[in-house]
Parts: C-alpha cells; sequence; structure tokens
C-alpha cells in the first residue's frame, strides 16, 4: 500500500531519499510503470546499473528520482530568510519529503551535459521551482523558447512518450498544478521569465509555502486514489 504521509528521509540511512530511500524508488516504479498515452506499457526495472529503466521498443530510458518541491532550508543564499521562520521552513521540508513531491527525469548525461535534475537546480531563472520546470516543459512540448530549451530537447525521446503537455501532466499525476486551460498555476506572480525568481519578504515565502504545500497534499490525493484504482 502506498502511504502518502511516509517520509521518504526516514529509510534514506542520512543520504539524498532521490538516492538511497528504497521506499521512494519502489513507489515510483509502481506509480509510473503503466501505459502511456499511445497504450504502450512504459515498464520500469531497477538491477544493480540503473536506479530504474526501460527497454522497449519505445527506447532505452535510464531513469532517476527528483523532489519537485522545495522549502530552501539548506540554501545559502537564502539563509536571510529561512532563518526567520524555521517552523514554516520545516513544516515544507516535512511535507516535501512524502511521495507526492517526487517525479522522475531521464538522469543519463548526454555529451557530457546537466541532465534536467541538475539544470533546473543551478539555472538562475528557474532556481529549483517546478513550477517554472513545468512552464518549461509546456513551452518545449509547443516548440515555444524557454529557459530548459537545449537539456529538454536532449531528453527529446523521453518527452515524446507522452505526445503532449496535457499526455504528460496526466501521466505524472500533476493536473493540480494545471489550470482548465493547461496553463501552469504558479506558486508566486510570473514575470515570464524576464528575471530570477525571488522572495522579497517572509510574506512571500509563506505565499510560497501555502501554495507549495496545497500542491502536495492535492497530488497525494491523486497518488492514493491511483492506488486504490489499481488495487494495490
Amino acid at each position: 500500500m502506498i502511504d502518502t504521509s511516509f517520509n521518504m528521509y526516514s529509510d534514506a540511512n542520512g543520504g539524498d531519499p532521490d538516492a538511497t530511500s528504497p521506499t521512494l524508488k519502489a513507489y515510483h516504479r509502481f506509480l509510473w510503470s503503466k501505459p502511456l498515452p499511445s497504450g504502450h506499457l512504459f515498464d520500469l526495472r531497477d538491477d544493480k546499473r540503473y536506479y530504474l529503466y526501460h527497454n522497449s521498443a519505445l527506447g532505452d530510458f535510464s531513469l532517476g528520482s527528483d523532489a519537485i518541491t522545495h522549502s530552501y532550508k539548506n540554501q545559502a543564499k537564502k539563509k536571510w530568510l529561512v532563518t526567520q521562520i524555521p517552523k514554516e521552513v520545516q513544516e515544507l521540508f516535512d511535507r516535501g519529503s512524502t511521495i507526492g513531491a517526487y517525479i522522475i527525469f531521464p538522469n543519463n548525461q548526454i555529451d557530457g551535459k546537466h541532465t534536467i535534475n541538475q539544470a533546473r537546480g543551478i539555472l538562475q531563472l528557474i532556481d529549483d521551482r517546478f513550477d517554472l520546470t513545468l512552464e518549461c516543459i509546456r513551452r518545449f512540448y509547443i516548440s515555444k523558447p524557454n529557459p530548459l530549451e537545449k537539456v529538454l530537447e536532449r531528453y527529446d525521446s523521453f518527452f515524446k512518450l507522452f505526445e503532449t503537455f496535457k499526455g504528460y501532466v496526466e501521466f505524472f499525476l500533476l493536473n493540480d498544478l494545471v489550470d482548465e486551460r493547461g496553463n501552469v498555476r504558479f506558486y508566486l506572480p510570473f514575470d515570464d521569465f524576464q528575471s530570477a525568481p525571488e522572495f522579497k519578504d517572509v510574506q512571500d515565502y509563506l505565499v510560497y509555502k501555502d501554495r507549495t504545500a496545497s500542491f502536495i497534499e492535492s497530488r497525494n490525493r491523486r497518488i492514493e486514489d491511483y492506488a486504490i484504482q489499481t488495487k494495490i
């Protein structure tokens, strides 16, 4: 049974859950081993060489876990902010340690360049924000320029599996971060990637925290419903 309250740090043995939590890997394998929009099964397996792996006529895909929400608890450049509200930051960190706050991306480096996970973490216009990452993915599907364009192009074969942005969103149960018109629901006001996202003050962070936590809770409910429907 998938437990959407399970904290992935609890069995990560002091490491990064993306790499060391067996529960997180098992949940990923179950959740994303399912039919693609084409009807083909995206069956995932793990072995000693890969975190998760798919091999079929669709192609070869090496996949890794990625946390898609960020409390910024340990980010040095935001220390001025998070030290003012440690309780709220910890609450978001804990909420972001449940399955609703994780996804998989291709994790094989191509030509020694950044993976999606790496690129969205270091690119200032994204700052590890998943709402901004998802907007880049939306634009990628309609061939519109975006800050992650080059790295997403390197993994074009992965995104083609889902055919459309809607297909990608529905496959990964991201519906609550998208409105009825298919547009991303941003955590904070969006300026079309004209400047790096910044928290102006504590209130800004608290708005971000509430909206991020709401998304995690909603996605966890979707995951629970999915697990019930598949009779896990």
